[in-house]
């Protein structure tokens, strides 16, 4: 099988760092160079450390359309700003890991149409496109426990959702609330109701349910926290809804059933399940008319570079878990 020729844009940052451990690792794909402006020259090995041994790649400063698919690890705004600046050729599928493109009214950039890649959601869609979207970290978690209850038309009320996030979803940069010192022993509340995800979230749940949150923004009342651990999303979503719990375990597991990716269990749920892996594990709870859903995801995989793995996979119809069969962090 010919493999897949890859081209990484901004690999020096903890999405690029996964992109790199996860394709030189990949049976299917070739990594034809890897761009940064800050590390050209520079072994992959000296930044990611834990690399030593493992590639003899180094960091450019150069671009190459000799490849077949081009990944954007790059910040925010910074996606948009690098296809005006940098015209890439036609052939090249293009994944953005950033929230530049995910949204249906700012998903287009020169001639380039994004489709939003979340597989368990658009995954036909997926595997005829040229250029995909990847999602945010929490809108991956919250849509994977909430897309049954939409495409099922239970979403009639309001949901109210927390999550915890690990310190690496804020990136390499430094802030006051990234250092070791502030985060250890400590958690925080940000973005109270206001958290960016939301808007893709709610485009996903109108698409299997239009009269969502039709007239109220957000019908997703969501509070995120930052956690005292680098990396990982926990999140719990509770609505009203009538049916038994064994109904909706049935209505999950029917839904996940062709998506390898995300697991319905009924036992207790925790982030050891999940860190260094791709998978989703969702956990249904029932108490009265109260329903709590639980999702658990990595951050830097199926909230990012995994998942835009898992994209590539499907856009170059290879197996859609080729290189992503991993160990979680269990002990």
């Amino acid at each position: 099988m010919k493999k897949v020729r890859a081209g990484i844009v901004g690999g020096a940052g903890y999405t690029g760092g996964e992109m790199i451990r996860l394709l030189i690792n990949h049976p299917h794909t070739e990594i034809v160079f890897i761009n940064s402006k800050s590390n050209a020259g520079n072994a992959v090995w000296k930044v990611h450390a834990d690399l030593v041994g493992e590639t003899a790649l180094a960091f450019t400063g150069d671009l190459s359309d000799d490849i077949d698919v081009l990944f954007l690890c790059v910040g925010h705004g910074e996606a948009r700003k690098f296809l005006e600046e940098n015209p890439v050729a036609a052939h090249v599928k293009i994944i953005d890991l950033s929230q530049d493109f995910r949204l249906a009214a700012k998903s287009s950039v020169n001639d380039r149409k994004f489709v939003y890649g979340l597989p368990e959601l658009n995954k036909a869609a997926i595997r005829e496109a040229g250029n995909i979207a990847n999602p945010g970290c929490f809108a991956t978690s919250i849509q994977l426990g909430l897309l049954p209850l939409a495409k099922a038309g239970l979403l009639t009320e309001d949901v109210y959702t927390t999550g915890i996030t690990g310190s690496t979803g804020a990136g390499q940069g430094l802030a006051a609330t990234s250092h070791f010192s502030w985060r250890a022993n400590n958690i925080q509340a940000y973005k109270t109701l206001t958290h960016q995800h939301l808007k893709e979230i709610t485009e996903s749940m109108q698409q299997l349910q239009p009269a969502f949150s039709k007239g109220e923004e957000p019908a997703i009342n969501f509070i995120p926290w930052r956690g005292d651990f680098t990396r990982g999303i926990f999140i719990s979503s509770q609505l009203n809804c009538a049916l038994k719990l064994e109904e909706l375990v049935t209505l999950y597991t029917d839904f996940y059933r062709d998506h390898p990716f995300t697991i319905v269990n009924q036992d207790a749920i925790y982030l050891k399940q999940v860190v260094n892996t791709n998978k989703c594990v969702v956990q249904l709870e029932k108490v009265g008319s109260k329903l709590v859903v639980h999702s658990a995801i990595d951050n830097l995989l199926k909230g990012a570079s995994g998942q835009a793995v898992q994209n590539m996979n499907l856009l170059f119809d290879l197996p859609e878990n080729a290189g992503l069969k991993l160990k979680a962090n269990y002990f």
